[in-house]
């Protein structure tokens, strides 16, 4: 029923692959349809209905995106960045930057503005899909650990929905939300480079963006999302979001090590969540700081699955 999904995931990793080889247009389509065993016509119709944008308009929000970045974090010439990610001159690359983010490559090298870039689409997971993991053998799932840590003073640039629980229900109901959607959020973070929680670096793929519960005065649990930042952080910020300082604080943090997602997912949030309510924090001197926002980390390829409860 979900194959479509998981060939248009593949299609958009080796895109991925493709664009950094300074391959124009045509040469990454033929090896897409060659190494997917389709026509270019049918991977090329396939691709726009279900990611909704054609294949040539995602390749240029992508090498987009990724020119972006190194205009941010170098200080390469714009014409050899234009090069790189596949644009045929600089007039070219200036004109499609200009087209898509309202501003030349060199005044946003000036400002260094959050952008919303092109995110990678993710068009097979099996638990928003309703299909759940894929593995009835819980052998794979290691034990949780719990360990006190102090988390320097920070900012966290975030948006908050007061009727989500979890992050399904959270981007369901902000995609109700003009400006807030997932795509123009996680973009918009995508483009920031200093994220405390950042592991590969690599952009498009939510790298150093957490979720986040929190507790309204009322007692209502609420969920957040977004990224923690320095707490000297002087960056201009999306205006559509919300920047907290957070003080420095001791948390426990509740931690599953490194796991395939689609495999053991729900097993591992059930442990998790099994683990916090098992702890015993009167035994470690301390309770939880409702007040605070609980972090959660997911990033099974790297760091596994971590939630860091403060604690006072």
């Amino acid at each position: 029923m979900f194959e479509w999904h998981r060939t248009i995931q593949r299609m958009v990793n080796i895109i991925e692959r493709q664009i950094g080889g300074g391959n124009d247009e045509l040469i990454a389509l033929q090896a897409l349809a060659r190494e997917l065993g389709y026509s270019q016509f049918h991977v090329t119709r396939q691709f726009k209905n279900l990611t909704g944008m054609t294949f040539r308009k995602y390749l240029g929000l992508r090498r987009l995106a990724h020119s972006v970045v190194e205009l941010r974090d170098s200080d390469n010439g714009i014409i050899d960045i234009a090069m790189k990610w596949g644009f045929s001159s600089q007039e070219a690359y200036t004109r499609a930057f200009k087209r898509d983010f309202g501003m030349t490559p060199s005044i946003y090298r000036q400002r260094k503005i959050p952008l919303v870039l092109q995110l990678r689409p993710i068009t097979f997971d099996p638990y928003s899909l309703g299909l759940g993991e894929s593995s009835m053998s819980k052998h794979e799932l290691q034990s949780v650990s719990a360990t006190v840590v102090t988390l320097p003073a920070h900012k966290f640039l975030h948006i908050r929905n007061q009727e989500a629980e979890d992050y399904f229900g959270f981007w369901a109901l902000q995609e109700k939300i003009p400006g807030q959607d997932c795509d123009t959020i996680c973009g918009l973070l995508d483009s920031i480079s200093a994220k405390l929680d950042r592991v590969t670096g690599k952009i498009g793929e939510f790298d150093g963006q957490i979720g986040a519960w929190f507790f309204s005065e009322s007692g209502k649990l609420g969920y957040a999302y977004g990224i923690r930042l320095p707490a000297h952080y002087a960056g201009e910020l999306p205006k559509q979001m919300l920047c907290l300082d957070v003080p420095q604080r001791d948390y426990v943090v509740f931690s599953h090590p490194q796991f395939d997602y689609e495999v053991i997912w729900d097993s591992v949030f059930a442990a998790v969540n099994k683990a916090m309510e098992d702890y015993d924090y009167a035994a470690s001197g301390n309770r939880q700081d409702r007040d605070a926002f609980s972090y959660q980390i997911v990033n099974p390829e790297h760091l596994g699955y971590r939630v860091y409860v403060p604690i006072k």
